[in-house]
């Protein structure tokens, strides 16, 4: 041990000086984001992410926007637990039968008005599973959809320019 602790004080700290990482595109989208919930919203927009089948590479992505980078939240946008306090419903994945039922009591139980946006290329239109006896294929199959941010998955930059245009109509 005394070696260890003897080999620490003569060597000293060896790390690299941390460069803060910035984007700029983010940080334009972000400003603009927050000036229009601070205008409609009064400063907080809510969204209830709803898994209805997906792999989880939209779910990574979407849960990317909560981590010290991106802190989506410093431009007003929350996720919320339950779809009795949210704006707007964050669908990811082609709609498996088995979440059907759910998806559509979730939607049931958000407030008016509401927004579905559906996340990804399986949720716009199913993807690689379509439609057949175990999915109902794209979000809009099963809910009204009021915007679709493609990619598969999506990045981040993308999913807060899609907010943004769907939250600026």
């Amino acid at each position: 041990m005394n070696k260890l602790l003897s080999k620490i004080a003569r060597v000293g700290i060896v790390t690299e000086t941390f460069k803060p990482l910035t984007d700029p595109e983010l940080d334009r989208l972000g400003a603009e984001l927050k000036a229009v919930i601070d205008g409609r919203f009064a400063g907080s927009l809510a969204i209830r992410q709803v898994d209805a089948g997906s792999c989880n590479a939209c779910e990574l992505e979407i849960a990317a926007l909560g981590n010290p980078f991106y802190d989506i939240e410093r431009y007003g946008v929350h996720f919320v637990a339950s779809p009795r306090h949210a704006d707007v419903l964050m669908v990811t994945g082609p709609v498996s039968r088995h979440m059907q039922a759910a998806l559509q009591a979730t939607w049931e139980a958000t407030p008016e008005p509401k927004w579905v946006v559906a996340v990804g290329s399986c949720a716009a239109d199913g993807g690689e599973f379509g439609v057949n006896y175990a999915s109902c294929g794209a979000v809009g199959n099963v809910l009204p959809v009021d915007a679709v941010i493609p990619g598969c998955p999506p990045t981040p930059t993308d999913l807060v320019r899609g907010l943004l245009s769907l939250i600026s109509r």
